[in-house]
């Protein structure tokens, strides 16, 4: 009984953290795919300047901790002079962070790209650029669903860290804390972050089956 009034007493603080971690996600995902998307085309480039540039990408950001990564997007870059949010710099290093593993999620799907679609797409006019965009990517990406997945529920649970760190808008674990904080009813009160989070994660995990069924392609 307890347990529910704690939910019934807080829900507005706990609806609020829950959409705002929905924005922080949302943004995230949009900027690691793109960026992904991008770094994966630049690590498949015949041209070996191109593919540094992808290689040193991923290597830098899938090499440094995510929570270092935010203490440089936001102290860092403030005390560089740079009047940087608390929400542009937690969604900008966690969606820079997640996209150097869906570039490499991508490029393995690249490589699940028969060799002859390509060399056909060259050989009716399309540069490799075009042949990337228009013949390649799209097949990559409908190739590794499953893995995108799987990377999309981790970057819903590293967002708990952009709250715990940063002065940014309360979201789940933040109004949570606060809620702990002011009533010291640790066990329920994170039992419904955790909900939240479930939430979250199940709902993702619905959507990318369903993708699984309509688009994937099985070799």
């Amino acid at each position: 009984m307890q347990l529910w009034q704690v939910l019934i007493d807080n829900f507005p603080r706990f609806r609020d953290g829950f959409l705002v971690t929905c924005q922080l996600v949302g943004v995230s995902f949009v900027i690691a795919l793109g960026v992904g998307l991008v770094i994966a085309g630049l690590r498949v480039q015949p041209l070996r300047s191109l593919k540094w540039v992808g290689a040193v990408y991923v290597e830098f950001f899938r090499n440094i901790p995510l929570l270092v990564l935010l203490f440089i997007s936001f102290a860092g870059l403030r005390r560089a002079g740079i009047n940087i949010g608390a929400f542009a710099a937690g969604t900008g290093a966690l969606g820079l962070y997640t996209a150097a593993y869906v570039a490499e999620t991508v490029r393995s799907g690249v490589f699940a790209v028969g060799r002859g679609q390509v060399e056909a797409s060259l050989s009716i006019g399309f540069t490799y650029p075009q042949t990337l965009r228009r013949v390649v990517l799209p097949q990559a990406v409908r190739t590794v669903i499953p893995p995108l997945g799987n990377i999309t529920i981790a970057m819903i649970k590293n967002s708990a860290i952009i709250g715990a760190v940063l002065a940014i808008a309360q979201d789940i674990l933040k109004e949570a804390r606060l809620i702990n904080a002011r009533t010291f009813q640790t066990n329920e009160v994170f039992f419904w972050a955790a909900i939240g989070y479930l939430i979250l994660t199940v709902t993702a995990t619905v959507a990318v089956r369903y993708l699984e069924r309509r688009l994937v392609i099985r070799r």
